[in-house]
Protein backbone atom coordinates (compact mmCIF):
# COMPACT_ATOMS: atom_id res chain seq x y z
CA UNK A 1 0.00 0.00 0.00
CA UNK A 2 3.37 1.39 0.10
CA UNK A 3 3.21 4.65 0.98
CA UNK A 4 2.02 5.54 3.37
CA UNK A 5 6.05 8.61 1.94
CA UNK A 6 5.33 20.47 0.62
CA UNK A 7 8.10 21.61 2.39
CA UNK A 8 11.76 21.78 0.45
CA UNK A 9 14.37 22.32 2.78
CA UNK A 10 16.00 26.11 2.39
CA UNK A 11 16.78 29.48 3.96
CA UNK A 12 14.36 30.12 0.61
CA UNK A 13 11.91 27.41 0.78
CA UNK A 14 10.34 26.32 -2.48
CA UNK A 15 7.42 24.61 -2.75
CA UNK A 16 6.81 22.04 -5.56
CA UNK A 17 3.59 19.78 -6.28
CA UNK A 18 3.66 16.04 -7.98
CA UNK A 19 1.51 13.14 -7.70
CA UNK A 20 0.74 9.69 -8.99
CA UNK A 21 -2.96 9.24 -10.09
CA UNK A 22 -4.18 5.60 -9.18
CA UNK A 23 -6.02 4.23 -11.99
CA UNK A 24 -7.39 0.52 -13.79
CA UNK A 25 -9.91 -0.21 -10.95
CA UNK A 26 -10.99 -3.27 -13.12
CA UNK A 27 -9.13 -6.21 -11.79
CA UNK A 28 -9.07 -7.64 -14.94
CA UNK A 29 -6.32 -5.31 -15.77
CA UNK A 30 -2.83 -5.57 -15.81
CA UNK A 31 -0.83 -3.96 -13.44
CA UNK A 32 1.30 -1.33 -14.26
CA UNK A 33 2.81 0.86 -11.68
CA UNK A 34 5.64 2.16 -13.70
CA UNK A 35 6.38 5.27 -15.51
CA UNK A 36 7.53 5.87 -19.54
CA UNK A 37 9.94 2.94 -20.37
CA UNK A 38 13.37 3.29 -21.56
CA UNK A 39 16.53 1.40 -22.14
CA UNK A 40 19.27 0.95 -19.34
CA UNK A 41 22.72 1.62 -19.71
CA UNK A 42 25.05 -1.68 -19.64
CA UNK A 43 27.74 -2.58 -17.47
CA UNK A 44 28.23 -4.36 -14.26
CA UNK A 45 28.27 -2.33 -10.45
CA UNK A 46 31.48 -1.68 -9.79
CA UNK A 47 30.45 -1.63 -6.00
CA UNK A 48 29.63 -5.05 -6.64
CA UNK A 49 31.00 -8.34 -4.69
CA UNK A 50 32.65 -10.61 -7.27
CA UNK A 51 30.79 -13.40 -5.54
CA UNK A 52 27.67 -14.40 -7.03
CA UNK A 53 24.77 -14.56 -5.16
CA UNK A 54 22.02 -18.11 -5.24
CA UNK A 55 18.79 -17.44 -5.14
CA UNK A 56 16.12 -19.88 -5.86
CA UNK A 57 12.79 -18.66 -6.91
CA UNK A 58 9.57 -20.45 -7.87
CA UNK A 59 9.49 -19.39 -11.52
CA UNK A 60 6.40 -18.90 -12.90
CA UNK A 61 5.06 -15.20 -12.62
CA UNK A 62 1.54 -15.23 -11.82
CA UNK A 63 -1.10 -14.21 -14.52
CA UNK A 64 -3.23 -12.29 -12.08
CA UNK A 65 -3.77 -8.70 -12.62
CA UNK A 66 -3.60 -5.48 -10.54
CA UNK A 67 -5.93 -3.31 -9.65
CA UNK A 68 -4.61 -0.25 -9.76
CA UNK A 69 -1.84 0.98 -12.15
CA UNK A 70 -0.39 4.33 -11.17
CA UNK A 71 1.52 6.59 -13.79
CA UNK A 72 3.05 9.87 -12.16
CA UNK A 73 3.50 13.68 -13.39
CA UNK A 74 6.87 15.38 -12.62
CA UNK A 75 5.60 18.27 -10.47
CA UNK A 76 6.31 17.11 -6.70
CA UNK A 77 7.06 15.19 -4.08
CA UNK A 78 8.39 12.04 -2.00
CA UNK A 79 8.87 11.36 1.87
CA UNK A 80 11.62 13.54 1.25
CA UNK A 81 10.53 16.98 1.59
CA UNK A 82 7.29 16.10 3.38
CA UNK A 83 4.09 15.86 1.50
CA UNK A 84 3.86 11.95 2.18
CA UNK A 85 2.60 10.04 -0.93
CA UNK A 86 3.29 10.99 -4.21
CA UNK A 87 0.18 9.41 -5.32
CA UNK A 88 -3.00 11.06 -5.86
CA UNK A 89 -5.49 7.83 -5.62
CA UNK A 90 -7.97 7.80 -8.80
CA UNK A 91 -11.12 7.82 -6.56
CA UNK A 92 -10.40 10.83 -4.89
CA UNK A 93 -12.70 13.75 -6.29
CA UNK A 94 -10.26 16.34 -5.02
CA UNK A 95 -6.40 16.67 -4.45
CA UNK A 96 -4.57 17.61 -1.36
CA UNK A 97 -3.21 20.61 -0.44
CA UNK A 98 0.56 20.96 0.79
CA UNK A 99 1.83 23.64 3.24
CA UNK A 100 5.33 24.71 3.05
CA UNK A 101 6.98 27.39 5.32
CA UNK A 102 9.90 29.26 4.98
CA UNK A 103 11.95 29.75 7.70
CA UNK A 104 12.67 27.96 10.98
CA UNK A 105 10.29 30.38 12.85
CA UNK A 106 7.38 29.24 14.10
CA UNK A 107 5.41 26.71 14.51
CA UNK A 108 6.22 24.48 11.59
CA UNK A 109 4.37 21.08 11.56
CA UNK A 110 1.67 21.72 15.00
CA UNK A 111 -0.38 18.50 15.77
CA UNK A 112 -3.26 21.41 16.76
CA UNK A 113 -4.39 21.43 13.15
CA UNK A 114 -3.26 23.47 9.33
CA UNK A 115 0.06 24.89 9.79
CA UNK A 116 -0.07 28.95 10.76
CA UNK A 117 3.43 29.81 9.71
CA UNK A 118 2.36 28.67 5.64
CA UNK A 119 3.77 30.33 2.80
CA UNK A 120 2.25 28.64 0.13
CA UNK A 121 0.60 25.71 -0.96
CA UNK A 122 0.28 23.14 -4.08
CA UNK A 123 -3.16 21.52 -4.96
CA UNK A 124 -1.77 18.21 -5.40
CA UNK A 125 -1.15 15.53 -3.18
CA UNK A 126 2.16 14.25 -2.66
CA UNK A 127 4.68 11.98 -0.59
CA UNK A 128 6.10 12.31 2.74
CA UNK A 129 8.86 13.73 0.53
CA UNK A 130 7.53 16.77 -0.08
CA UNK A 131 4.86 18.38 1.99
CA UNK A 132 4.82 20.30 4.86
CA UNK A 133 7.57 18.96 6.18
CA UNK A 134 9.65 20.75 7.83
CA UNK A 135 11.10 23.92 6.16
CA UNK A 136 14.59 24.46 7.66
CA UNK A 137 17.92 24.95 5.59
CA UNK A 138 20.43 22.87 6.64
CA UNK A 139 23.07 23.19 4.40
CA UNK A 140 24.45 26.41 6.05
CA UNK A 141 24.83 24.78 9.55
CA UNK A 142 27.24 23.78 11.14
CA UNK A 143 28.11 19.91 12.64
CA UNK A 144 29.49 17.37 10.16
CA UNK A 145 30.18 14.86 12.55
CA UNK A 146 27.14 12.67 12.09
CA UNK A 147 27.93 11.32 15.44
CA UNK A 148 27.90 14.57 17.10
CA UNK A 149 24.75 16.39 18.38
CA UNK A 150 23.81 18.92 20.52
CA UNK A 151 20.67 17.50 21.25
CA UNK A 152 21.17 15.75 24.73
CA UNK A 153 22.10 11.88 25.19
CA UNK A 154 19.63 9.17 25.39
CA UNK A 155 19.62 8.42 29.87
CA UNK A 156 20.84 4.80 28.37
CA UNK A 157 24.10 3.84 27.48
CA UNK A 158 23.18 0.00 26.79
CA UNK A 159 23.17 -1.40 23.48
CA UNK A 160 22.13 -4.79 24.44
CA UNK A 161 18.47 -6.49 22.45
CA UNK A 162 15.81 -5.48 23.94
CA UNK A 163 12.63 -7.87 24.38
CA UNK A 164 9.83 -6.41 22.17
CA UNK A 165 6.42 -7.62 22.65
CA UNK A 166 4.97 -5.73 20.29
CA UNK A 167 6.68 -2.74 18.48
CA UNK A 168 5.18 0.53 19.46
CA UNK A 169 7.31 2.95 16.89
CA UNK A 170 7.87 5.94 15.25
CA UNK A 171 10.17 6.76 12.28
CA UNK A 172 11.97 9.80 13.61
CA UNK A 173 14.93 9.49 10.20
CA UNK A 174 14.40 13.72 9.99
CA UNK A 175 15.59 13.98 13.57
CA UNK A 176 19.20 13.35 12.80
CA UNK A 177 19.12 16.77 10.03
CA UNK A 178 17.33 18.77 13.24
CA UNK A 179 20.44 18.03 15.70
CA UNK A 180 22.57 19.80 13.08
CA UNK A 181 20.59 22.56 13.40
CA UNK A 182 21.26 22.68 17.11
CA UNK A 183 17.59 21.56 17.85
CA UNK A 184 16.41 21.10 21.70
CA UNK A 185 13.12 19.22 22.36
CA UNK A 186 10.88 19.70 25.34
CA UNK A 187 8.57 16.86 26.96
CA UNK A 188 5.14 17.67 27.93
CA UNK A 189 6.15 19.05 31.07
CA UNK A 190 8.08 21.67 29.20
CA UNK A 191 11.46 20.01 30.59
CA UNK A 192 14.21 19.94 27.95
CA UNK A 193 15.03 16.31 27.42
CA UNK A 194 16.37 14.31 24.32
CA UNK A 195 13.77 12.62 21.64
CA UNK A 196 14.60 9.15 22.75
CA UNK A 197 13.36 9.62 26.06
CA UNK A 198 10.21 11.75 25.58
CA UNK A 199 9.49 9.16 22.99
CA UNK A 200 9.58 6.22 25.72
CA UNK A 201 8.29 8.39 28.43
CA UNK A 202 4.85 8.24 26.26
CA UNK A 203 5.07 4.43 25.19
CA UNK A 204 7.10 4.50 22.36
CA UNK A 205 9.74 1.45 22.20
CA UNK A 206 11.35 1.30 18.96
CA UNK A 207 12.72 3.32 16.04
CA UNK A 208 12.37 3.25 12.25
CA UNK A 209 15.19 4.57 10.59
CA UNK A 210 15.36 5.14 6.44
CA UNK A 211 18.21 4.90 4.27
CA UNK A 212 19.26 5.39 1.20
CA UNK A 213 22.06 4.36 -1.38
CA UNK A 214 24.21 7.49 -2.42
CA UNK A 215 22.16 10.26 -1.47
CA UNK A 216 24.56 12.64 -2.33
CA UNK A 217 25.14 12.21 -6.08
CA UNK A 218 22.47 13.09 -8.70
CA UNK A 219 18.90 12.88 -7.99
CA UNK A 220 19.51 12.02 -4.95
CA UNK A 221 17.87 13.13 -1.43
CA UNK A 222 20.92 15.14 -0.69
CA UNK A 223 21.81 16.73 -4.02
CA UNK A 224 23.19 19.70 -4.50
CA UNK A 225 20.09 22.17 -4.64
CA UNK A 226 17.50 19.95 -2.70
CA UNK A 227 17.28 21.05 0.76
CA UNK A 228 19.72 18.00 2.15
CA UNK A 229 22.35 18.77 1.25
CA UNK A 230 24.60 20.15 4.12
CA UNK A 231 25.52 16.03 4.50
CA UNK A 232 24.41 12.89 3.25
CA UNK A 233 22.14 12.07 5.27
CA UNK A 234 20.69 8.55 4.94
CA UNK A 235 24.04 7.42 3.59
CA UNK A 236 25.33 4.46 5.78
CA UNK A 237 27.44 6.39 7.95
CA UNK A 238 24.45 8.63 9.41
CA UNK A 239 22.33 5.53 9.15
CA UNK A 240 24.96 3.78 11.58
CA UNK A 241 25.42 6.49 13.65
CA UNK A 242 21.63 7.31 14.62
CA UNK A 243 21.08 3.61 15.19
CA UNK A 244 23.74 3.33 17.57
CA UNK A 245 22.27 6.24 19.61
CA UNK A 246 18.69 4.38 19.38
CA UNK A 247 20.32 0.94 20.56
CA UNK A 248 21.82 3.02 23.12
CA UNK A 249 18.23 4.51 24.54
CA UNK A 250 17.44 0.80 24.56
CA UNK A 251 15.27 0.76 21.80
CA UNK A 252 13.93 -1.73 19.24
CA UNK A 253 14.95 -0.93 15.72
CA UNK A 254 13.96 -1.22 12.35
CA UNK A 255 15.84 -0.41 8.90
CA UNK A 256 14.01 0.86 6.07
CA UNK A 257 16.35 0.98 2.83
CA UNK A 258 14.58 2.43 0.00
CA UNK A 259 17.11 0.49 -2.72
CA UNK A 260 17.26 4.29 -4.33
CA UNK A 261 19.46 7.32 -4.00
CA UNK A 262 16.09 9.47 -3.12
CA UNK A 263 12.22 8.19 -1.70
CA UNK A 264 11.32 5.42 -3.48
CA UNK A 265 7.51 5.02 -3.28
CA UNK A 266 4.56 3.70 -5.43
CA UNK A 267 5.55 6.95 -7.91
CA UNK A 268 9.02 6.02 -8.77
CA UNK A 269 11.41 3.24 -7.58
CA UNK A 270 14.99 4.86 -9.19
CA UNK A 271 17.77 2.19 -9.62
CA UNK A 272 20.69 4.16 -7.75
CA UNK A 273 23.01 5.65 -9.56
CA UNK A 274 26.24 2.88 -9.18
CA UNK A 275 23.63 0.30 -10.56
CA UNK A 276 22.60 1.90 -13.36
CA UNK A 277 25.30 0.34 -15.60
CA UNK A 278 23.81 -2.93 -14.46
CA UNK A 279 22.30 -4.44 -17.80
CA UNK A 280 20.76 -8.41 -16.57
CA UNK A 281 18.64 -8.81 -13.16
CA UNK A 282 21.59 -11.46 -12.23
CA UNK A 283 23.95 -8.44 -11.73
CA UNK A 284 21.55 -6.39 -9.79
CA UNK A 285 20.35 -9.08 -7.53
CA UNK A 286 24.28 -9.08 -6.55
CA UNK A 287 24.33 -5.67 -6.72
CA UNK A 288 21.21 -5.68 -3.75
CA UNK A 289 23.44 -8.30 -2.06
CA UNK A 290 26.60 -6.87 -1.33
CA UNK A 291 25.06 -3.37 -0.49
CA UNK A 292 22.92 -4.84 2.11
CA UNK A 293 25.24 -7.43 3.16
CA UNK A 294 27.83 -4.43 3.95
CA UNK A 295 25.34 -1.95 5.76
CA UNK A 296 23.93 -4.56 7.97
CA UNK A 297 27.98 -5.78 8.63
CA UNK A 298 28.05 -2.30 9.73
CA UNK A 299 25.45 -2.02 11.90
CA UNK A 300 26.27 -5.10 13.82
CA UNK A 301 30.11 -3.47 14.11
CA UNK A 302 28.66 -0.76 15.52
CA UNK A 303 26.61 -3.17 18.28
CA UNK A 304 23.21 -1.61 16.27
CA UNK A 305 22.02 -4.71 14.56
CA UNK A 306 18.43 -4.29 13.71
CA UNK A 307 15.55 -6.31 14.87
CA UNK A 308 13.77 -5.55 11.64
CA UNK A 309 15.07 -4.77 7.78
CA UNK A 310 12.39 -4.09 5.21
CA UNK A 311 13.64 -4.70 1.95
CA UNK A 312 12.21 -1.82 -0.16
CA UNK A 313 9.81 0.94 0.54
CA UNK A 314 6.19 0.94 -0.64
CA UNK A 315 7.53 -1.26 -3.41
CA UNK A 316 3.28 -1.75 -4.34
CA UNK A 317 5.06 -0.91 -8.06
CA UNK A 318 7.72 -3.58 -7.49
CA UNK A 319 11.56 -2.50 -6.85
CA UNK A 320 14.51 -0.90 -9.15
CA UNK A 321 12.11 -0.03 -11.76
CA UNK A 322 13.53 3.24 -13.01
CA UNK A 323 15.93 5.70 -14.19
CA UNK A 324 16.22 9.73 -13.77
CA UNK A 325 16.12 12.39 -17.29
CA UNK A 326 16.72 15.52 -17.05
CA UNK A 327 13.30 16.38 -16.09
CA UNK A 328 13.48 14.48 -12.37
CA UNK A 329 13.38 16.74 -9.28
CA UNK A 330 14.82 16.59 -6.34
CA UNK A 331 12.26 14.01 -5.21
CA UNK A 332 12.61 11.63 -7.78
CA UNK A 333 9.50 12.95 -10.00
CA UNK A 334 9.55 12.15 -13.76
CA UNK A 335 11.25 9.30 -14.11
CA UNK A 336 11.77 6.51 -17.41
CA UNK A 337 11.48 2.59 -17.55
CA UNK A 338 14.71 1.21 -16.95
CA UNK A 339 15.63 -1.83 -19.63
CA UNK A 340 13.03 -4.66 -19.16
CA UNK A 341 16.50 -6.94 -18.35
CA UNK A 342 16.71 -5.54 -15.07
CA UNK A 343 13.70 -3.72 -13.92
CA UNK A 344 11.39 -5.10 -10.77
CA UNK A 345 8.09 -3.35 -12.78
CA UNK A 346 5.10 -5.76 -11.19
CA UNK A 347 3.29 -4.82 -14.06
CA UNK A 348 4.84 -7.37 -16.49
CA UNK A 349 5.96 -11.00 -16.25
CA UNK A 350 10.38 -10.58 -16.59
CA UNK A 351 9.66 -7.37 -13.62
CA UNK A 352 7.98 -9.56 -11.31
CA UNK A 353 11.03 -12.36 -11.95
CA UNK A 354 13.42 -9.62 -11.81
CA UNK A 355 12.16 -7.84 -8.17
CA UNK A 356 11.67 -11.44 -6.73
CA UNK A 357 15.29 -12.00 -7.48
CA UNK A 358 15.64 -8.74 -5.82
CA UNK A 359 13.88 -9.44 -2.63
CA UNK A 360 15.32 -13.07 -2.14
CA UNK A 361 19.14 -10.98 -2.39
CA UNK A 362 18.22 -8.69 0.26
CA UNK A 363 16.68 -11.06 2.41
CA UNK A 364 19.78 -13.52 1.74
CA UNK A 365 22.08 -10.97 3.01
CA UNK A 366 20.31 -9.68 6.27
CA UNK A 367 19.98 -13.44 7.10
CA UNK A 368 23.81 -13.92 6.36
CA UNK A 369 24.40 -11.50 8.76
CA UNK A 370 21.82 -11.51 11.26
CA UNK A 371 19.79 -14.97 11.40
CA UNK A 372 17.31 -13.46 14.05
CA UNK A 373 17.09 -9.88 11.99
CA UNK A 374 13.63 -10.00 10.87
CA UNK A 375 12.93 -9.20 6.90
CA UNK A 376 9.99 -7.01 6.29
CA UNK A 377 8.59 -6.47 2.64
CA UNK A 378 6.41 -2.95 2.58
CA UNK A 379 3.53 -1.77 0.77
CA UNK A 380 0.49 0.76 0.56
CA UNK A 381 -2.58 1.04 -1.36
CA UNK A 382 -4.78 -1.13 1.85
CA UNK A 383 -8.05 0.96 0.74
CA UNK A 384 -7.38 -1.84 -2.74
CA UNK A 385 -7.95 -5.20 -1.07
CA UNK A 386 -7.92 -6.36 -4.95
CA UNK A 387 -4.28 -5.14 -4.78
CA UNK A 388 -2.86 -6.52 -1.64
CA UNK A 389 -3.93 -9.95 -2.68
CA UNK A 390 -2.28 -9.12 -5.97
CA UNK A 391 0.77 -8.66 -4.86
CA UNK A 392 0.67 -10.69 -2.07
CA UNK A 393 0.20 -13.16 -3.69
CA UNK A 394 2.87 -12.75 -6.72
CA UNK A 395 5.62 -12.31 -4.08
CA UNK A 396 4.83 -15.42 -1.73
CA UNK A 397 2.19 -17.33 -3.34
CA UNK A 398 4.22 -17.54 -7.08
CA UNK A 399 8.05 -16.75 -5.95
CA UNK A 400 7.43 -18.07 -2.48
CA UNK A 401 9.80 -15.13 -1.11
CA UNK A 402 10.89 -16.00 2.33
CA UNK A 403 10.50 -12.36 4.14
CA UNK A 404 9.47 -12.87 7.97
CA UNK A 405 6.81 -10.09 7.99
CA UNK A 406 4.20 -8.29 5.45
CA UNK A 407 4.22 -4.09 6.36
CA UNK A 408 1.78 -1.60 5.35
CA UNK A 409 1.34 2.11 5.13
CA UNK A 410 -2.15 2.82 6.50
CA UNK A 411 -3.06 6.59 6.50
CA UNK A 412 -6.66 8.03 6.84
CA UNK A 413 -5.85 11.08 4.96
CA UNK A 414 -4.99 9.16 1.88
CA UNK A 415 -8.19 7.54 1.57
CA UNK A 416 -7.14 4.36 4.03
CA UNK A 417 -9.72 4.45 6.38
CA UNK A 418 -10.26 4.86 10.07
CA UNK A 419 -8.88 1.49 11.64
CA UNK A 420 -12.05 -0.25 11.89
CA UNK A 421 -11.78 -0.25 8.56
CA UNK A 422 -8.89 -2.21 8.25
CA UNK A 423 -9.62 -5.29 10.55
CA UNK A 424 -11.60 -7.23 7.67
CA UNK A 425 -8.31 -7.39 5.04
CA UNK A 426 -5.81 -7.76 7.75
CA UNK A 427 -7.70 -10.94 9.28
CA UNK A 428 -7.89 -12.38 6.18
CA UNK A 429 -4.23 -11.75 5.77
CA UNK A 430 -3.16 -13.26 8.52
CA UNK A 431 -5.34 -16.38 8.10
CA UNK A 432 -4.44 -17.14 4.82
CA UNK A 433 -0.31 -16.52 5.47
CA UNK A 434 -0.09 -18.44 8.44
CA UNK A 435 3.73 -18.41 8.50
CA UNK A 436 3.99 -14.41 8.12
CA UNK A 437 4.29 -11.62 10.57
CA UNK A 438 2.69 -8.00 10.11
CA UNK A 439 3.05 -4.60 11.15
CA UNK A 440 1.32 -1.06 9.97
CA UNK A 441 4.96 0.59 8.64
CA UNK A 442 3.32 3.74 8.74
CA UNK A 443 0.45 5.05 9.88
CA UNK A 444 -0.35 8.86 11.54
CA UNK A 445 -4.51 8.88 12.06
CA UNK A 446 -4.99 12.55 10.44
CA UNK A 447 -7.55 13.68 8.45
CA UNK A 448 -6.49 16.31 6.22
CA UNK A 449 -3.60 18.05 5.57
CA UNK A 450 -1.60 18.89 8.67
CA UNK A 451 -4.56 18.15 10.53
CA UNK A 452 -6.32 15.45 13.18
CA UNK A 453 -9.47 15.47 14.94
CA UNK A 454 -8.20 14.04 17.90
CA UNK A 455 -10.53 11.57 17.48
CA UNK A 456 -8.55 8.58 19.05
CA UNK A 457 -7.62 6.95 15.96
CA UNK A 458 -4.31 6.95 16.38
CA UNK A 459 -4.62 5.12 19.63
CA UNK A 460 -7.33 2.72 17.71
CA UNK A 461 -4.56 1.78 15.33
CA UNK A 462 -2.35 0.31 17.96
CA UNK A 463 -5.06 -1.27 19.50
CA UNK A 464 -7.10 -2.98 16.33
CA UNK A 465 -3.44 -4.13 15.24
CA UNK A 466 -2.39 -5.52 18.67
CA UNK A 467 -5.67 -7.52 19.09
CA UNK A 468 -4.73 -9.42 16.04
CA UNK A 469 -2.89 -12.60 15.40
CA UNK A 470 0.71 -12.40 14.79
CA UNK A 471 0.82 -8.19 14.13
CA UNK A 472 3.92 -7.12 16.07
CA UNK A 473 3.72 -3.24 15.88
CA UNK A 474 2.89 -0.07 14.50
CA UNK A 475 5.04 2.52 13.48
CA UNK A 476 4.09 6.28 13.46
CA UNK A 477 5.41 8.28 10.85
CA UNK A 478 7.41 11.38 11.65
CA UNK A 479 6.33 12.58 14.69
CA UNK A 480 7.74 15.87 14.41
CA UNK A 481 6.55 16.82 11.08
CA UNK A 482 3.53 17.84 9.96
CA UNK A 483 1.74 17.69 6.56
CA UNK A 484 -0.82 16.06 3.65
CA UNK A 485 -0.77 12.85 6.04
CA UNK A 486 -1.75 15.01 9.37
CA UNK A 487 -0.20 16.40 12.03
CA UNK A 488 2.64 15.69 14.09
CA UNK A 489 2.84 15.04 17.50
CA UNK A 490 5.53 18.06 18.09
CA UNK A 491 5.29 22.02 18.04
CA UNK A 492 7.99 24.08 16.28
CA UNK A 493 8.85 26.74 18.76
CA UNK A 494 11.55 29.00 16.77
CA UNK A 495 14.20 25.83 15.63
CA UNK A 496 12.82 23.50 18.42
CA UNK A 497 10.35 20.81 19.42
CA UNK A 498 7.90 20.91 22.27
CA UNK A 499 6.02 17.76 22.26
CA UNK A 500 2.29 18.75 22.34
CA UNK A 501 0.76 17.50 25.56
CA UNK A 502 -2.65 16.76 23.68
CA UNK A 503 -1.32 14.68 21.02
CA UNK A 504 0.70 12.57 22.91
CA UNK A 505 -2.41 11.95 25.64
CA UNK A 506 -3.03 8.71 23.12
CA UNK A 507 0.49 7.55 23.81
CA UNK A 508 0.57 7.01 27.42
Amino acid sequence: MNLKKSVVFGLACVSFAAFVVGCGDDPASSPDFTLSSSSCHSGLDSESSSSSVSLSNAEGSSSSLNTDSISSSSLQNDKSSSSRYSELDSESSSSKQVSSSSSWSGAIGSSSGLNTNSSSSSSSQNDKSSSSRHSGHLSSLGGDDPESSSSLAPSSSSALPVKIDFFNGADISEVQEYERNNTKFYDVDGKESDIFTILKNHGFNSIRLRTFVSPKTKYGYAASGCGHDAEAYGDKEHVVAFAKKVKAAGMGLLVDIHYSDVWADPGKQIIPERWRNVNNADAMADSVYTYTKDLMNALKAAGATPDMVQIGNETTPGILIHKPNSNTDCWGNGVDKAATSVNGDMGTAAGKANAAKYFNAGIKAVKEVSPTTKTVLHIERIRKSETVNWWMGVIFDDYKIPADVMGFSAYTAYGDGAPDNWKSLFNSLTSKYSKLEFIVAEYNGGDSDNHYNFDGSRKKTREVVRGMNRWIGTFFWEPTIGGAWGAGLFDWKGKDLYANAKAFEEFY
